[in-house]
């Protein structure tokens, strides 16, 4: 196996690896997208299966301006329920409340009096 030989070879993987990639992407924009309805969604698939590259290309020019609103608009969803996710997760508590936990704590014998005291100094250190 000569150099150029490595190198047409290593050109036609690239290239299956970015048609493959480019079909998975037409596909889930497909099943991704609400104004279709199914029998449209039905054709589309038989014809991605029977002429692949035709039919690749014009679901690009037809829908890619669609295609790239709905990958920003789904992107743009999930980092809301990501934000959203994180302000439920990591609520400030009031240093009250967490010396309240910590009595209930104490009283059920899970800290020591002195893991408590330590609990109730960081609490009232953090409103200082």
């Amino acid at each position: 196996m000569t150099f150029w030989d490595f190198l047409v070879w290593s050109f036609w993987f690239y290239l299956v690896i970015v048609c493959i990639s480019i079909f998975i992407r037409v596909f889930i924009d497909l099943f991704r997208d609400h104004e279709l309805n199914g029998w449209a969604k039905a054709l589309w698939c038989i014809f991605l299966v029977v002429l692949p590259f035709l039919a690749a290309f014009i679901y690009l020019i037809a829908r890619g301006g669609r295609m790239a609103q709905r990958s920003m608009a789904g992107a743009a969803q999930a980092q809301a329920a990501s934000a959203d996710y994180i302000r439920s997760v990591a609520s400030t508590s009031s240093p009250a409340a967490e010396i309240e936990q910590g009595k209930q704590l104490l009283d059920a014998g899970t800290i020591t009096p002195a893991e408590f005291e330590a609990l109730k100094a960081k609490a009232l250190a953090g409103t200082a």
